[in-house]
């Protein structure tokens, strides 16, 4: 479906045509009316896809530009995302006056504060910020009419789910909730049950677990030859752009030392790195500065990093879904 096709703002048009969007993708064109109407919505489609947008453009639409309160609250897992679908927001909002907050651990809260207590329609999240705003009463229901879960089972993975229970049991009783997320496990479903009302359920992904974009390649290897088989690969395929995944903060701190070491143009991000050098790094890899990222999974969930050209699984991970989120990286159109 072209954008011009389905009846949104105008503004909003303006804002997709800015950034070059011509047509939807399938999830877009499949939840946007839905949620426009204000019907509660579990989208499932693959990392890449349009996720965001799919959500935030009906929830731009939604939104009464007189009122400068909260009106939609988006939970994320990690500070990354939420600074990315903040940033994604501001970028499709382009033409209207809207305002938007991200708030997360590990930067000062007094500054959440006051841009919230400022005016602020819409807030991007983690749970555990999230919950200490509302305990301060700074984060209020009183105008909130969405609430969105985004990477839902990466949330739940990560041990959320008393954050989520305890955010949604503050929330609005007729309060419309959007659950996206790559894969729908059992635990997604559980959060459905207790707290949606007849969810329109879309599922854009195909029986085949990953792209066919992606060509999928194995070496095997002894463990005491890795990184020189490491080496060797991103010397021979020369990719624009590297991510190569490790299991362990210890495990990319050792990798990214021995790549330095080689004279490779790296850097690495894990949990343990400080929120302000993460970002640096992922603007630095997104801009060509650096071409080689060594990460934990932290970096395999929703990030918007352009033109990779190769992923590594420098160790294999633990689960399928995990190598599928990997991956998705790249083979992107």
């Amino acid at each position: 479906m072209l954008i011009r096709e389905l009846n949104v703002k105008e503004d909003i048009i303006l804002g997709l045509e800015a950034m070059g969007f011509t047509e939807f993708t399938p999830i877009q064109e499949r939840v946007i009316m839905p949620i426009i109407a204000g019907q509660d919505v579990i989208g499932q489609a693959h990392t890449g896809t349009g996720k965001t947008a799919a959500f935030a453009i009906p929830v731009l639409n939604n939104l009464d530009l007189s009122i400068d309160k909260p009106q939609c609250l988006i939970l994320c897992p990690t500070r990354e995302l939420a600074v990315q679908v903040r940033k994604e927001i501001k970028t499709i909002s382009k033409f209207m006056n809207v305002t938007s907050t991200a708030v997360y651990g590990g930067a000062p809260i007094v500054d959440q504060i006051k841009k919230i207590k400022k005016g602020s329609q819409i807030i991007v999240g983690t749970p555990g910020r999230t919950i200490d705003l509302i305990n301060r009463r700074v984060l209020k229901f009183d105008h909130i009419k969405t609430l969105v879960l985004d990477e839902a089972d990466e949330m739940l993975k990560m041990g959320f789910k008393e954050d989520i229970d305890e955010i949604l049991q503050n929330a609005n009783e007729d309060i419309q909730t959007l659950l996206f997320s790559a894969t729908i496990p059992k635990n997604v479903l559980n959060i459905k049950e207790k707290y949606q009302k007849n969810p329109v359920f879309v599922k854009t992904v195909s029986d085949e677990i990953t792209s066919d974009t992606i060509n999928q390649s194995y070496y095997v290897v002894k463990h005491q030859n890795k990184i020189e088989a490491l080496a060797r690969i991103i010397d021979i395929y020369a990719p624009k752009l590297a991510l190569v995944f490790c299991n362990t903060k210890n495990k990319v701190d050792e990798v990214a030392e021995k790549m330095i070491e080689k004279g490779y143009n790296c850097d690495k991000i894990h949990g343990d790195i400080k929120q302000s050098t993460r970002m640096e790094v992922l603007n630095k890899f997104n801009n060509g500065i650096i071409n080689l990222l060594i990460a934990t999974d932290v970096a395999a969930r929703g990030l918007d990093i352009k033109h990779v050209e190769a992923v590594i699984n420098y160790d294999v991970p633990d689960k399928e879904d995990y190598y599928v989120h990997r991956i998705g990286r790249t083979g992107r159109t």
